[in-house]
């Protein structure tokens, strides 16, 4: 049987789930944002997030 998480669906967010653990990304900065998850062998590796100004 699997673990339950809970998440406010009031607040705009992504979340990633890696080994069982639901951890939440980094938004981006101000302005205009990307989140980029990098995978290796079905799994989210890591992520990268970045932005930029007009």
């Amino acid at each position: 049987m699997g673990k339950t998480a809970v998440v406010n669906l009031e607040e705009n967010a992504v979340y990633r789930v890696k080994d069982g653990q639901l951890e939440k990304v980094d938004k981006p900065g101000n302005g205009f944002g990307k989140q980029v998850i990098t995978w290796q062998d079905d799994k989210p590796l890591f992520y990268e997030v970045s932005y930029t100004k007009r």
